[in-house]
């Protein structure tokens, strides 16, 4: 299908507080609430009509930007800035152009006034990935097509060889790599275990909510039937080690597949080592180490990608925070790594020249080598997760870290008629349960169904049944 230019005519934004039914602690820090921005968009095509589309995403901090001396109100202030400053680029441009050369004509100058305040890239990347999004949506509500025919039949007019900005897929069909994607119809939600989750009753919090829903990692399997997990490591290889053996007395029957997430807790590589060291050579961890499949940012950033890391040769390492560029993946392979997230907060964008990379270099292998994960930062059940559940679809991946619907509950900070529009659309994603809409598990796997046929960036309609008066519009 052939692009379509637009201009961009308004941005809005508007935020809901949300507060953790359970702490979720990573690294070194611990949210128990926080605020989840919503974006809308109305572009205008060149025959002067307009389409409305929309995005939204949680506000975590402590991760965009991991230094201390900041509190969480500063957190959120940089990503504000972060969604200011895109939507003044986007609204300011003034040729029409197509979904693709909004966001890669603002790449760069974003990144640098980003630079130029002391802000870190994956902060400076916010803006632009809710807006991208957004742009999305009401480009594919206006041609009546869902985001997997759009991005097969590439509506965005994604084009590398003119944007400057992934050179060395300079000479990669694009367009044939866009069109072979399928969407899958389920997929498998990947549990995180967070520092702060209680493993069994045994050491369930005497604080734990009474609302009915899993307080422990025991009680989240038997609900859900999960069988896919990523457990955080705090850094410490003694209680790390401890921690795991305890996870893996829980787990060890029902999963088939794991992954552990460093969250940069560790300083070096070499401080790495003696933990993986221990963790193999563990006779009660055997059966888990056989099934983690990849370990992901385990050093700090400054750090991460200073130096070759062998220990990729003993098993796949991945990056995430560390994923603060369009080139870092590049970067991260030349030094030993083979993984790269897929986070909807970094860009959709991102996700799939990422995603080419790995089909190009793949192609050269007898085995495939370099992967595309999906991982999540507390997704919300809504707009935020539907959109991130058909990119990942879209991009076949058999298992995305889910953990929105463990730490809150459900769509309980939405008005009930919201619950509703949603649950009307989405009838096998969601369910009603314990009082309020939530994502529906059932076996370990979601039901993606309706989001691959739905109009629009997995919304179905203008405003996908937000509440928008319900909320608070700040900028």
């Amino acid at each position: 299908m052939d692009a379509i230019r637009f201009h961009v005519e308004e941005i809005r934004f508007a935020e809901r507080n949300v507060a953790l039914r359970l702490p979720f602690r990573f690294g070194a820090a611990t949210v128990t609430a926080c605020p989840q921005v919503y974006v809308k968009a109305r572009i205008r095509f060149a025959d002067g009509r307009t389409a409305e589309g929309c995005a939204a995403e949680m506000m975590i901090p402590k991760w965009f930007d991991k230094n201390p001396a900041l509190n969480n109100e500063q957190n959120f202030e940089q990503l504000r800035f972060a969604l200011r400053d895109a939507r003044e680029a986007y609204t300011a441009e003034p040729d029409a152009q197509t979904a693709w050369t909004h966001f890669a004509s603002n790449y760069a100058a974003l990144q640098s006034r980003a630079r130029a305040k002391g802000l870190q890239p994956l902060v400076a990347s916010y803006g632009p990935a809710l807006i991208d999004r957004a742009l999305l949506d009401a480009l594919c509500l206006h041609s009546g097509t869902s985001f997997a025919a759009a991005m097969s039949g590439n509506l965005c007019g994604i084009d590398i060889a003119g944007s400057g900005l992934a050179d060395d897929l300079a000479g990669f069909d694009m367009p044939a790599f866009l069109a072979k994607q399928s969407p899958r119809s389920r997929i498998a939600a990947r549990h995180t275990v967070g520092l702060a989750d209680a493993i069994d009753e045994y050491d369930a919090s005497p604080d734990a909510p009474s609302d009915g829903l899993p307080t422990t990692l025991q009680a989240a399997v038997q609900r859900y039937g999960h069988t896919h997990f990523k457990l955080k490591l705090c850094g410490n290889t003694a209680q790390d080690i401890d921690r795991l053996q305890r996870i893996a007395r829980v787990i060890d029957g029902q999963a088939q597949l794991v992954t552990l997430d460093g969250n940069e807790q560790y300083a070096d590589a070499d401080d790495f080592a003696t933990f993986l060291d221990r963790m193999l050579s563990t006779p009660t961890l055997w059966k888990l180490a056989q099934k983690t499949v990849f370990v992901e940012q385990p050093i700090r950033r400054d750090a991460a990608l200073q130096r070759d890391v062998s220990l990729g040769k003993r098993i796949p390492l991945l990056i995430d925070e560390s994923d603060a560029s369009l080139d870092a993946f590049v970067q991260a392979r030349a030094l030993g790594y083979t993984g790269v997230s897929s986070k909807s907060c970094k860009g959709f964008y991102k996700s799939v020249i990422n995603a080419a990379r790995c089909a190009q270099w793949n192609a050269a292998l007898e085995k495939p080598r370099y992967f595309l994960s999906g991982e999540d930062l507390t997704m919300q059940a809504g707009i935020g997760v539907q959109q991130d559940l058909a990119l990942v679809a879209w991009l076949g991946l058999s298992h995305v870290e889910r953990n929105g619907h463990h730490y809150v509950n459900g769509l309980a900070a939405a008005p009930e008629a919201e619950q509703q529009a949603l649950l009307r659309a989405h009838p096998g994603l969601y369910e009603t349960s314990d009082g309020a809409v939530r994502l529906a598990i059932r076996e370990g796997q979601l039901d993606l169904s309706s989001l691959n046929a739905a109009p629009g960036f997995a919304t179905g309609k203008p405003g996908a049944g937000i509440s928008w008066d319900a909320m608070r519009s700040v900028y």
